[in-house]
C-alpha cells in the first residue's frame, strides 16, 4: 500500500483582481476572464509578490458552480520567478453564489473553493516547488482572493 497522502501548511497568496471581462455564455455557462493585478505571497519557504498580468478564466454555470483556471507569476523576495497554474472549483447554494457574484458579503463557510496548484521554476534554489503539488482553500475577500496553500506530502 502506498504512503498515505498528507497535507502540511505552506503559504498564503493574496491575489488582487480587476473587473471581469465577460466573453458570453456557452455550453457550460458564462465565460469570463479576471485580470490579476498583483498581490503578495507570505510563507516561510516562499514569499514575494505576484506580478501583474496573470488571469483567471472562469466558466460559471447558471446555479453559480464555477470552474477556475488561473495562471500567473510570482517574483520571490530574492528574485526567483515562479509560474503558478491553479485549477479548481467554487460552489455553494445558488442564492449564496448569486450574492458572491454581486460582490456582497457572504458566509464563507457556505462556499466550497478549492484549487490544485502546480508551481514551476527554473531557479534551482526553489526546485523543491517543481517536485510537489499543492492544494489551496480560497476565500473571496473585498479587495483580493486569499488562497491558503497546503503542500501535498
Amino acid at each position: 500500500m502506498p504512503k498515505q497522502i498528507a497535507l502540511s501548511p505552506f503559504c498564503t497568496f493574496f491575489v488582487t483582481v480587476d473587473k471581469p471581462i465577460r466573453l458570453g455564455t456557452g455550453g457550460f455557462g458564462e465565460t469570463r476572464i479576471i485580470p490579476l493585478t498583483g498581490g503578495t505571497v507570505e510563507g516561510e519557504e516562499l514569499r514575494g509578490r505576484i506580478l501583474p498580468g496573470g488571469s483567471d478564466e472562469q466558466m460559471i454555470r447558471e446555479d453559480g458552480l464555477t470552474r477556475l483556471h488561473a495562471r500567473y507569476v510570482i517574483e520571490t523576495h530574492d528574485g526567483a520567478l515562479v509560474r503558478v497554474d491553479s485549477q479548481g472549483l467554487r460552489s455553494g447554494p445558488p442564492e449564496v453564489m448569486a450574492a458572491l457574484m454581486r460582490g456582497e458579503k457572504i458566509d464563507q463557510d457556505q462556499i466550497y473553493f478549492v484549487t490544485t496548484i502546480r508551481l514551476d521554476t527554473a531557479d534551482t534554489r526553489y526546485d523543491f516547488l517543481n517536485q510537489r503539488l499543492f492544494l489551496s482553500q480560497g476565500i473571496r475577500e473585498p479587495d483580493c482572493v486569499r488562497l491558503t496553500l497546503f503542500r501535498v506530502q
